[in-house]
């Protein structure tokens, strides 16, 4: 035996004859992946059986090949990027970026918590070098109007409170009523609507975004009810109910409808058409 050789020990010995009595599946295995990669490339395919038939003789080959498959099966399955993918849904926020989710030289660091944003917001409230804007949901409410909803809002802040009238049926016995119709109105031929039909899905809207409010009070003027009631649509629904009784209402402005069309809407004219020039 010369210098370099040197007897195998007894621990040598077992690895190696394990891993001899495991070739047999190793080589099933190659042989079923290299069905399964066919449409996946040739070139993978090639590379595996070369490997397949070093491990046939090397041990040593043998035990490559099994963490090689591993591998080979990982990017077949089309998962070699898996852990990644899971970290990335797993760090993934759907909140606003924070001041402090980013580091220094702008990587990005740990999402924060919902908690932590409040506390942000909070410390800038107490900050008076922190500029006082718009509201931030203004810009939301902008994209979520229709043309003819600006249109009503811009009547609301300019000609104030809207009349408007619910007409009920009266019982027999002059106890309790039932509704015929609801909030009927002229802010739509008021406002110079497009779709006056749209007038009650447009107020159902802006009460929605908290930009008005629908009042069981009436407006000063009661001569605005007769206008209303003068109506066709008011006098089909008067002469359907029979012993008709009208509830006058009116629709306002909430504060914080009123400082929306404060800052967004512009009153004059001439500034809509300079805002809107190309």
């Amino acid at each position: 035996m010369s210098e370099n050789e040197h007897e195998p020990t007894g621990t040598e010995l077992e690895r190696s004859s394990g891993v001899v009595e495991a070739l047999p599946d190793l080589v099933r295995a190659a042989a079923g992946a290299w069905v399964r990669t066919a449409a996946w490339g040739v070139g993978k395919s090639l590379s595996l059986g070369v490997r397949v038939a070093r491990a046939a003789v090397s041990p040593d080959q043998a035990v490559g090949l099994a963490a090689g498959m591993r591998d080979y099966a990982r990017e077949l399955l089309g998962i070699s990027d898996l852990d990644e993918r899971v970290q990335q849904l797993g760090g993934s926020s759907a909140s606003a970026p924070h001041p402090r989710a980013f580091g220094r030289n702008g990587s990005r660091q740990l999402p924060i918590s919902l908690r932590e944003q409040g506390a942000e917001l909070l410390r800038q409230s107490a900050d008076v070098t922190v500029p006082d804007g718009a509201h931030p949901a203004y810009a939301r409410i902008l994209s979520e109007l229709a043309p003819d909803e600006g249109r009503v809002l811009r009547l609301l802040a300019t000609e104030g409170p809207q009349p408007s009238v619910d007409v009920r049926s009266a019982n027999l016995i002059g106890v309790g009523s039932q509704l015929v119709a609801q909030g009927l109105n002229m802010i739509g031929a008021q406002a110079g609507c497009r779709y006056a039909d749209r007038v009650p899905a447009y107020l159902n809207n802006l009460f929605r975004l908290g930009l008005i409010w629908f009042s069981h009070d009436p407006v000063a003027d009661p001569q605005r009810y007769q206008v209303i009631e003068a109506q066709p649509e008011a006098m089909k629904a008067i002469k359907s109910a029979g012993r008709a009784k009208t509830a006058h209402r009116s629709v306002h402005l909430t504060p914080f409808g009123q400082d929306f069309c404060d800052v967004c809407l512009p009153r004059d004219t001439a500034e809509i058409e300079a805002l809107t020039e190309p």
